[in-house]
């Protein structure tokens, strides 16, 4: 097993170090040039559209999720353990200054999350209560590859929907146990098998619900998550405020220390920053797309922006805070005791708060690893229904994925994370390539978005507008007519 490990941890380590990362950077930079970078340039219209209400049938119900619900669910997906263990990681393995790089890449590459959920929803198709799309239909629809959308398909619905499931539940169970331990508990094994259950039974009576039902949980618990932990970290940072020029100085310092360049520790800071970075905010991987095609909006680029903010949610404040907490509690984080993972967080937490501290980060965790549980069963939902659209199907990944659950809940997953992290290096690179291609078709939208900005109206596309862009389900006039007469309404006031 050791040997199929380390076999298995060196073809991603040469995935990821001699392709994944040069791809990840070019494609980033391309977009932004190609977009015009979109992601600065339209920060306020993020905020706007994230509020869009979705169009109700004759019955009132809701056509599909609203922006703000798909944006909840993608959040509960991206701010995950990367966001604690992932960040840890980057320090201890780059220094300081890998925060820098980290939140480099996630500026330029939120112009592919941009694109890709844009291409997401121009791609999408409606399916009973409310709609479905993702990296697998823009390949088949865009790029008129079936083939190529399944094989997609089957490939991330192994990684993020099984693999990252049980990764998820494994770190419930390890941080909870873990901070029992820390208040004295010397046997945990009745506490593990315990969670396991419990964990096992909320899962499945959600997700077998349907998406629907996932958005309700992942609307009222992701702002929650999120508020809990940027207020440890300000906490801390008051707490330690006379360390903030260091601090400062260790992450800018270190990020252009260009005498270490030579040795190869430059490299490797930035190398760090741009790894974890996409770990941590999945912009360009793939994943996001799957549930941003769920949104009812009126234009597709609305969503595409709406998913921009999310990776600045995750990078630029949700990673930010576990930089702050790690590098304003330990001088040198590179020689603290050596832990690579969430284990360097929990002890600044514990330096800071005492067991509190532990205990404060165990139920983090259980929040935002359960979410993303929630947010990887979106994902594998989508995929599985372009392989087949039955419901049976969908309950049926739905009681695959609950017994992930429990058996990660109470086995260790070491495999399952090597695999899972090669796997993801095939996911980006499928992705990137697809959006690259069709990204022009994503720079049209945008500018159809902001030719109607320009003219002081609301923007809605009807396919009829960009008669080039060819095989859409989900934007004839018919089925944008809520819209366009809210919108006649308005202007005519």
């Amino acid at each position: 097993m050791d040997s199929l490990l380390s076999t298995i941890g060196d073809i991603e380590t040469i995935a990821w170090d001699w392709l994944g990362i040069w791809v990840i950077i070019g494609v980033g930079i391309y977009l932004t040039i190609r977009t015009r970078v979109v992601q600065l340039r339209h920060i306020p219209g993020m905020f706007r559209s994230i509020v869009e209400k979705a169009e109700r049938d004759e019955s009132g119900r809701a056509r599909s999720l609203s922006a703000f619900q798909a944006f909840t669910i993608t959040a509960s997906a991206r701010v995950g353990t990367g966001n604690i263990a992932g960040v840890a990681g980057a320090i201890t393995l780059g220094g300081p200054g890998a925060v820098f790089w980290m939140w480099v890449m996630a500026i330029f590459n939120s112009a592919a999350s941009f694109v890709e959920s844009t291409l997401a929803q121009l791609y999408k198709r409606k399916r009973f209560d409310t709609f479905k799309g993702g990296p697998a239909y823009y390949i088949q629809q865009g790029l008129g590859s079936r083939s190529g959308g399944i094989v997609f398909a089957v490939i991330f619905i192994f990684c993020f929907a099984l693999s990252f499931t049980s990764l998820q539940a494994n770190t419930i169970v390890d941080a909870v146990t873990g901070a029992a331990e820390s208040m004295g508990a010397e046997n945990t094994t009745g506490l593990t098998w315990g969670l396991a259950i419990v964990l096992t039974l909320l899962t499945g009576v959600i997700v077998v619900a349907g998406l629907r039902s996932v958005a309700r949980v992942a609307q009222n618990v992701v702002p929650l998550m999120a508020m809990l932990y940027i207020l440890l970290g300000l906490v801390v940072v008051i707490l330690n405020i006379e360390e903030l020029p260091r601090v400062l100085g260790q992450i800018f310092g270190d990020a252009f220390d260009f005498r270490s360049a030579a040795g190869g520790a430059f490299g490797a800071v930035i190398m760090a920053g741009v790894q974890r970075g996409m770990f941590s905010n999945e912009a360009g991987m793939g994943s996001v797309p799957n549930v941003a095609a769920t949104a009812d909006v009126s234009h597709p680029a609305k969503q595409g922006l709406v998913q921009t903010l999310g990776v600045y949610l995750d990078t630029l404040i949700i990673c930010s805070v576990t930089a702050f907490i790690i590098l304003f509690t330990y001088e040198d984080p590179v020689a603290a005791d050596a832990n690579l993972g969430a284990e360097l967080t929990q002890g600044a937490l514990e330096s800071n708060f005492g067991t509190f501290g532990a205990v404060a980060l165990a139920v983090i965790i259980f929040l935002v690893a359960f979410t993303s549980v929630l947010g990887n069963y979106s994902y594998g939902e989508a995929n599985i229904l372009f392989i087949s659209s039955g419901e049976g199907v969908r309950k049926s990944f739905a009681l695959v994925l609950t017994a992930v659950v429990f058996l990660g809940s109470v086995i260790t997953v070491d495999l399952a994370w090597a695999i899972a992290g090669v796997t993801m290096v095939i996911i980006a690179m499928c992705n990137l390539v697809a959006i690259t291609l069709l990204g022009g078709k994503a720079c049209k939208l945008l500018r159809h978005f902001e030719d109607q900005k320009k003219r002081g109206l609301d923007p809605i596309f009807v396919d009829e507008d960009l008669p080039e862009l060819t095989n859409l389900e989900c934007w004839s006039r018919e089925d944008m007519a809520g819209s366009l007469a809210r919108r006649e309404t308005t202007t005519s006031r």
